[in-house]
């Protein structure tokens, strides 16, 4: 149906699929898709990736459209590969295009259904796999918009108000080569310091796919749970367990437990570890029996932080044993694992899809894993690989997400050893910790000099006053901080941090 959608003098036309009910920040229009005819011609359009590698960001109408390009394993990975658009500006779940008097008109769903958003010189479009949400519509300032989606958009979906504090992880030092007695010794030379969490990341398991201790845990993990408690830290533990790699005894033993391609097999849903990896069916009720163990057994060793990684693959498109819509599938597995573990236990999410993640993950990763260089020299020109720029990017282009649910931009560094950062750098990404209010860390103790522990120490316990300024501009007690030029490439790390 036609209508009119007035916001002051702008009139704009809209074809929907019901009336729309006006709302003190906007319109409410029924699930279905939506057309708005606009006026502004080519101008900048706002486009959200779909899980938390994604790439977000703002572009011309007119100009080249963020996303991966010519990579269709990475595609599968790190965005949803099955509605991409890749010559035409689209997004997951949200968008919006600038008008010219510097308010922006934007369109976000209220729910799931995989819903994709996009624009061009004429359009502003929405529309879903399934139309199981109703959007959200509404023109002025953009910090104001951006809020009052996230307001309506928690009221739907729940918000969830629990705080990770300051984290410490295994990752970005020791990656996949973790030991018992080197997880005692990082823990022991830590404590002390304004660390909450101390999380092991992947490497502690024998594959991916099965969640038990590996032979470099001799003790078992309860006993690291205990040595990290010990030590005065809040235990936590990396899992991935929406997916499985082949080798695994979930996947060799009992294939039929994955989501399977057209021709019955396990269909692949992504790439990492040197291979291809599977999606466990959750709509069975096998799997579920299968997640309450493996979430009783970790949380029963003592680990009550959990990063839970590439769960992207929970909402992947394809066959399973009931035939539900993929986002509605993807909810009702995390939903499970939540009434599992409980309320107290904090769930970080890591490649979850970001808008039906919300309400049920405490927080989530908004951007690309980090690194300790600045650019990725081995995948020029993909704006989910890793590397510190591309996750500043990524997560500052999220940061109206903090009303949903804590926004992890990934750890910062204060180590120069082992590291291609300069200073200008590590000081790029620690301001957009701060912008976030996520602070993490993965340098150990050992490899700092004196000088950077006592910056570890005072960034860590510092409570920053910030004030956004601009879309990419901010206070930070005091210091105005202009990270537009990083944003749009058109300057290095040493242009950003302005002191005055």
């Amino acid at each position: 149906m036609l209508h009119t959608l007035e916001f002051g003098s702008l009139l704009i036309p809209a074809n929907v699929a019901g009336q729309p009910s006006h709302t003190p920040t906007g319109y409410i229009v029924p699930a279905g898709a939506l057309a708005l005819l606009h006026p502004f011609g080519d101008t900048e359009f706002y486009r959200h990736g779909w899980n938390s590698w994604s790439p977000s960001g703002w572009a011309r109408t007119d100009g080249v459209t963020i996303g991966i390009k010519d990579s269709p394993r990475r595609l599968l990975t790190a965005d949803d590969a099955a509605n991409e658009t890749p010559h035409a500006h689209s997004g997951s779940a949200v968008g919006a295009i600038a008008g010219p008097d510097g308010n922006v008109l934007l369109v976000g769903a209220l729910g799931l259904g995989t819903p994709r958003v996009g624009a061009d010189a004429n359009v502003l479009w929405a529309r879903s796999e399934h139309d199981l949400a109703e959007w959200f519509v509404a023109y002025g300032p953009e910090q104001t918009v951006f809020a009052d989606y996230t307001d309506a958009l928690s009221e739907r979906l729940g918000r969830r108000t629990q705080r990770a504090g300051t984290v410490w992880s295994s990752w970005y030092s020791f990656f996949e080569d973790i030991d018992e007695e080197l997880v005692a010794r990082t823990a022991s030379d830590l404590a002390g310091y304004p660390v909450d969490v101390f999380q092991l990341d992947d490497g502690w398991e024998p594959i991916v796919g099965d969640w038990t201790a590996n032979a470099k845990f001799p003790s078992g993990m309860r006993a690291t749970a205990d040595t990290i408690a010990r030590a005065g830290f809040r235990p936590g533990l990396w899992l991935a367990p929406l997916i499985a790699l082949p080798d695994s005894t979930i996947a060799r033993e009992r294939p039929d437990l994955l989501v399977q391609d057209a021709d019955g097999r396990p269909l692949t849903t992504g790439y990492n570890w040197g291979s291809h990896y599977y999606s466990l069916d959750t709509t069975q009720d096998e799997v579920k029996d299968h997640l309450r163990d493996v979430f009783e057994r970790v949380t029963d060793w003592g680990f009550s932080y959990l990063k839970l990684d590439f769960m992207y693959g929970g909402a992947i498109t394809g066959h399973r044993r009931e035939d539900l819509p993929r986002e509605t599938v993807y909810r009702d597995a995390i939903q499970h694992i939540r009434n599992v573990v409980g309320d107290s236990v904090y769930l970080l999410g890591c490649g979850v899809p970001m808008i039906p993640s919300v309400g049920v993950f405490d927080g989530a990763r908004v951007g690309p894993d980090v690194g300790a260089f600045w650019d990725n020299a081995e995948r020029v020109g993909d704006p989910s690989g890793v590397g510190a720029r591309n996750s500043i990017v990524a997560s500052l282009n999220r940061t109206w997400m903090k009303r949903l649910y804590e926004v992890d931009p990934d750890a910062i560094y204060f180590r120069s050893a082992r590291s291609l950062l300069d200073d200008s750098e590590r000081q790029v990404l620690r301001d957009t910790a701060a912008i976030l209010e996520f602070r993490s860390t993965s340098d150990p103790v050992a490899w700092l000099t004196e000088a950077e522990r006592r910056e570890l120490a005072d960034y860590m316990n510092e409570t920053a006053v910030i004030e956004q300024t601009g879309r990419y501009a901010y206070r930070i007690n005091g210091r105005a901080v202009d990270l537009a030029p990083i944003v749009t490439g058109e300057a290095s790390s040493e242009a950003a941090s302005l002191v005055v």
